[in-house]
C-alpha cells in the first residue's frame, strides 16, 4: 500500500455538533471543545507534578552518586523502553479505546510516583530502585505517548487538530516553567521525596478529567494479525518521504543535542555554581522559551511554511546551545536557555503538526509510535553517550559537539525540503481539511510554498 493510498482510507471522527461554538482567540480555539477543556485543565496540573519529579529525580541521582555517567544511565533506563515497546503502544492506540488507554497509563504513572515517594521519604531509596522504577515508567510512556497523541483528534476533530497539538505543547511547557521552580525550592528545603509525592497526587486531576469526557466511537478500528498492522505503520512511514525526513531530523536532535537536559545538574552545580535552586531556574528558563515557541505555533491557522520553520528552528536551537555550552555566567546561561527552549519546541511541535496533518486516522497511533521512538526512543542513547562523553571530555564540550552535529542536520534537511514538498502537499490534501483551512485554499497556499 502506498502512502497516498493509505491516506485516502482515512476516517477521522469529528467532534459532536452539539459542542458549543465559543468566541475564543485563534490561539486558543481548540478550548471551545469541552473534552479538550477537561484534558487541558487536568493535564496542566499533572504535568507540573511530572516536571517536579523529573528535576527532583535528577538531583537525587546526582546527590547519591555524583556521577554524570549515572545521570545519563538513569535517563537511558527511563526512555529506552519507549524504543522497544512503542510499536506495541501504537497498535494498542489504533485497535482499542484511546480514552481508556490514556486512563490506564495515567493510573500506572501515579502508582509508580507513589512508590518512588514512599521509598525516598523512608530513606530506603538506592540507585537500583531508581533504575527499576525508571524502566517501568518508560514502559508506561511507550503506551501513553502514542495513545495521547492519537487521542487529540478525537477530542477536537480535524478542524482544530493543529491548534490542539500546539496548546498541548504550550501546556507541557507552561508546566515546565512552574514545576522545576517549585522542585528547586522543595528539594533545597525538604528533600526530593515530597516532589515525588506531589507528582503522584497531581495525576488525580487528569484521571478525573478523562473519566468525565464523552468521546464518540471511532468509525474504523483495525482488526486482524497484530504483526501485520505494526508493519503497516512502519511501511507507511518508510514510504512517505516527508514524514521520514522529519522523523530522521527529530531522531538526530534527540540523539546528539537533547542530552544537555540530562547534564543540567552538572551545569547547575559544578560549572555555574547554582545548586538545586539554580537547576530549577535553568530548567524553568528552558520552559519559558518552549512555552513561547508553542504559543507561536498555536497562533497559526494552517500548515504552509512549516517545513521552513522546522529547518530554521533546528538551526537556531543548535546555535543557542553552542552559546550555552561556552557560557560560564549563571544568568547569561539562563538567558541563553530561553532561545534554546523556543527553537527546540518550535521544531518538535511543527514536526508533530506536519506529521499528524499527513497521516490517516486509522494509522495515527502507529505512526505516532514511530514519532515516539525517534523523539523519546533515541534520547536514552543520547543520554547514555552524553553521560559517558561528559565524564571524559566535560559537559560543555559534550553539549557543543552535539549542537554542531544538530546544525549539520538542519542544513541537510533544508536542502532536501524542495524535493519532498510535493509529496507532503499530496498527503495533506488527502486528509481533507487541516487546521481549519478548506482544501482548495490550503492547496493554493501550499503550492505557493
Amino acid at each position: 500500500m502506498t502512502s497516498q493510498q493509505a491516506a485516502k482510507n482515512s476516517s477521522v471522527p469529528q467532534t459532536p455538533s452539539t459542542e458549543p461554538r465559543q468566541n475564543l482567540p485563534v490561539t486558543f480555539r481548540a478550548l471551545k471543545h469541552r473534552n479538550f477543556q477537561l484534558f487541558f485543565g487536568g493535564q496542566l496540573i499533572s504535568l507540573i507534578g511530572t516536571w517536579m519529579q523529573s528535576v527532583a529525580q535528577s538531583w537525587l541521582v546526582y546527590r547519591l552518586t555524583g556521577s554524570s555517567l549515572l545521570l545519563g544511565s538513569v535517563g537511558f533506563a527511563s526512555q529506552f523502553p519507549v524504543m522497544l515497546a512503542s510499536p506495541l503502544g501504537g497498535l494498542v492506540a489504533d485497535r482499542y479505546n484511546r480514552q481508556r488507554v490514556v486512563i490506564g497509563t495515567q493510573v500506572a504513572s501515579m502508582v509508580l510516583a507513589f512508590m518512588l515517594a514512599v521509598l525516598t521519604l523512608t530513606n530506603r531509596i538506592t540507585i537500583h530502585e531508581i533504575f527499576a522504577l525508571a524502566v517501568l515508567l518508560g514502559i508506561v510512556n511507550a503506551f501513553d505517548i502514542p495513545g495521547r497523541q492519537a487521542f487529540l483528534v478525537e477530542m477536537v476533530g480535524k478542524e482544530d487538530l493543529i491548534n490542539a497539538i500546539a496548546l498541548n505543547s504550550s501546556m507541557f511547557n507552561g508546566a515546565r516553567i512552574v514545576g522545576p521552580a517549585i522542585a528547586g525550592i522543595l528539594v533545597a528545603n525538604i528533600g526530593e521525596g515530597w516532589c515525588f509525592f506531589a507528582n503522584a497526587v497531581s495525576y488525580i486531576a487528569v484521571i478525573i478529567g478523562l473519566f468525565m469526557m464523552a468521546v464518540p466511537p471511532r468509525k474504523h478500528v483495525p482488526t486482524g494479525p497484530a504483526l501485520a498492522h505494526v508493519k503497516e505503520g512502519f511501511h507507511f512511514v518508510a514510504h512517505s518521504a516527508p514524514i521520514w525526513a522529519l522523523l530522521l531530523l527529530l531522531g538526530l536532535v534527540s540523539l546528539v543535542a537533547m542530552p544537555y537536559t540530562v547534564l543540567m545538574p552538572i551545569f547547575a552545580d559544578r560549572i555555574l555554581h547554582g545548586g538545586a535552586r539554580g537547576l530549577g531556574i535553568l530548567m524553568g528558563a528552558t520552559g519559558v522559551g518552549a512555552l513561547l515557541g508553542a504559543l507561536t505555533l498555536a497562533a497559526r491557522t494552517g500548515v504552509s511554511g512549516l517545513g521552513r520553520w522546522v529547518t530554521f528552528a533546528c538551526g537556531g536551537f543548535a546555535v543557542s546551545l553552542i552559546a550555552f555550552g561556552l557560557s560560564r555566567n549563571f544568568w547569561l546561561s539562563a538567558a541563553l536557555l530561553v532561545p534554546v527552549g523556543f527553537c527546540m519546541m518550535l521544531q518538535m511541535s511543527s514536526s508533530n503538526t506536519l506529521i499528524q496533518s499527513m497521516v490517516p486516522d486509522h494509522l495515527r497511533g502507529r505512526v505516532m509510535s514511530v514519532y515516539s521512538m525517534m523523539f523519546m526512543g533515541m534520547a536514552p542513547f543520547g543520554a547514555l553517550f552524553g553521560g559517558a562523553f561528559a565524564d571524559r571530555l566535560g559537559a560543555p564540550t559534550t553539549v557543543i559537539m552535539g549542537a554542531v552535529a544538530c546544525l549539520g542536520g538542519a542544513a541537510i534537511f533544508g536542502l532536501r525540503l524542495p524535493k519532498i514538498r510535493g509529496e507532503a502537499r499530496q498527503l495533506i490534501i488527502a486528509q481533507g481539511m487541516v487546521g481549519g483551512e478548506p482544501v482548495q485554499e490550503m492547496t493554493a497556499r501550499v503550492v505557493e510554498e
